[in-house]
């Protein structure tokens, strides 16, 4: 029985792998539906983030007995609101103050030089070798600095050629954020009822749990960073610190990352208050602790508790891993998918467990 099992996996295997292959020598016929795929991700990616984020403000509505179609043109107002207020009062000085920090690097590197200068004259003591290492990184700074430049604007380039797609996929979210507010919850039954009962029931609590997992992620994670942004905020402002709402944004955006975003967050902080005051990186050390605390120990367990259930060390090691294959995306969306592909397995690897105790096949 058990080598029988074992070449049914082999068999499987070998007809995976064939499949891959056979995909591999006809991609030509496959790359219209991924150009396809490819034009209708970015509207439905969009207006999926945003239909995890405004549904519970739509059940909030529906408990005052407010018809679903009334409770999802009060969605979108305040969606409407929210975006005038921004580009009214945040964007300008948002745009003011980035501009400022490009504007200003290089007499950052400069400073940075001559403290470096400042200190090997003062400070004999330190290594050759440190030494060495550090010029190099300073005089490298600007060839960085451009390489960085460039690739945003080869970025920018980018996007201002697909100009185009990029509208039709903004005018596109709030068409497809109206119908999955509206019948979001026929999606599950609608998938169901082509399968027998049992079938249907397990293949209903699957997804069901990528629909927790998702939840989890999208409301939990962008609600945690907006706290954090606004803690931030707050913190940068206390001490004066340069920039303050760009730095805040910046982290609010970074915080997105689990773990290794607080870090990439502080980094811009640290260099910016370090050249204003050396005493701000005591104070922008202490503001990131507190945030950090208050996020770990109050925001994230209430918003987002153990729904996810992954190991720092898994989470690291799954978006350094995305981050060099996709890039920023990559960064972006590798926790989330790897939630739900791990969801996935785990369910199916359940079920086979499931029915080899009850002596039945509960899906397959």
């Amino acid at each position: 029985m058990k080598n029988k099992r074992f070449f049914e996996i082999l068999i499987g295997l070998i007809l995976i792998f064939l499949l891959i292959l056979l995909v591999s020598a006809t991609n030509f016929i496959f790359i219209p539906v991924f150009q396809l795929i490819g034009a209708v991700a970015f509207p439905i990616i969009g207006a999926g983030i945003l239909y995890y984020l405004t549904r519970p403000l739509m059940r909030f509505f529906e408990r005052f007995k407010i018809h679903r179609i009334i409770a999802i043109i009060l969605v979108f107002i305040i969606i409407l609101i929210a975006a005038s207020l921004f580009i009214i009062y945040i964007w300008p000085i948002l745009r003011e103050q980035t501009t400022n920090i490009m504007n200003g690097i290089p007499a950052m590197v400069k400073v940075i030089q001559e403290f470096i200068q400042y200190w090997e004259t003062n400070y004999v003591y330190i290594p050759d070798q440190v030494v060495g290492t550090i010029n190099d990184f300073v005089n490298n700074i600007p060839s960085h600095i451009e390489e960085i430049i460039n690739y945003i604007f080869a970025f920018l380039g980018g996007l201002i050629g697909q100009v185009l797609s990029i509208a039709a996929g903004m005018v596109l979210i709030p068409f497809f954020l109206f119908f999955m507010l509206k019948d979001g919850e026929k999606l599950i039954p609608f998938i169901t009822k082509f399968f027998k009962p049992k079938k249907a029931a397990n293949i209903r609590s699957l997804l069901m749990k990528i629909n927790n997992v998702l939840t989890a992620f999208i409301q939990g994670q962008l609600i945690v960073s907006f706290f954090v942004g606004i803690l931030l905020f707050i913190g940068y402002s206390i001490i004066r610190l340069d920039y303050a709402l760009a730095l805040a944004l910046f982290g609010m955006v970074t915080n997105v990352i689990p773990y290794l975003g607080p870090f990439i967050a502080v980094t811009p902080a640290l260099i910016i208050g370090g050249i204003q005051d050396p005493w701000n990186l005591i104070w922008i050390s202490i503001i990131m602790i507190v945030a950090q605390q208050i996020e770990s120990n109050l925001i994230s367990p209430n918003v987002m508790g153990q729904a996810l259930n992954l190991h720092p060390l898994t989470i690291i090691t799954v978006i350094l891993a995305a981050g060099s294959i996709a890039g920023f995306l990559g960064i972006l969306f590798a926790v989330p998918f790897y939630a739900v592909v791990r969801t996935i397995i785990v369910h199916f690897y359940e079920t086979y467990v499931d029915s080899k105790r009850n002596k039945e096949d509960a899906l397959f």
